[in-house]
């Protein structure tokens, strides 16, 4: 136990853009999925999707999807940038993309169900890098699209992507960043 509570104190994450791409392996990779979908999950309505992306999707959803929607919202785009973006996902060996996708329930608030979906994504996060693999959450512009909701599977008007977790591997321990004051975020209610 006190492994897992020193791996959480020290846990970092590495940038997509400073990871290698090396192979994932698929034992490894199957437990970090079974790790996801384990969560706090209120109701057990499963109100999320994982799409893992990896090989050849990774760059045909770069060419396909992510250079197009970023030249049509950057019509001055370089060529470089278009670039960038077609190899987005290049960057990370697997992507795993996080679905929220809302149930209707008479007495499970929304709220629930979108808290379930990112505790898929920190979990996610978590389990690969305690097996020492680089890993980063990220929402960046794409994942507002409508063409990456349909993509992976979703409804544009009620879906939407809580996360894409990158995995991959890295050269180098990243450097720890600024963390929070404890006396600036957490208080106590005592009588």
């Amino acid at each position: 136990m006190k492994n897992i509570i020193k791996f959480l104190q020290s846990r970092r994450s590495i940038t997509a853009k400073n990871m290698i791409d090396h192979n994932i392996n698929e034992d490894d990779l199957d437990t970090i999925l079974n790790c996801g979908i384990r969560v706090p999950d209120h109701g057990a309505l499963n109100p999320w999707k994982l799409i893992v992306i990896k090989n050849n999707a990774r760059l045909r959803i770069g060419n396909d999807i992510l250079a197009k929607e970023f030249k049509i919202n950057n019509p001055e785009a370089t060529e470089e940038e278009l670039d960038y973006e077609r190899k987005r996902f290049c960057r990370a060996n697997v992507i795993i993309a996080v679905l929220f996708k809302p149930v209707s329930h008479p007495k499970i608030p929304l709220w629930e169900m979108e808290l379930s979906s990112g505790a898929v994504c920190t979990t996610l996060l978590i389990a690969a890098q305690s097996l020492g693999y680089a890993a980063q959450w990220l929402t960046e512009w794409y994942a507002y699209s409508k063409a990456i909701i349909i993509e992976l599977g979703g409804n544009p008007d009620t879906d939407k992507v809580a996360g894409f977790i990158y995995i991959g591997n890295k050269e180098k321990d990243p450097i720890e960043r600024r963390r929070p004051k404890k006396e600036n975020v957490i208080d106590f209610l005592i009588e």
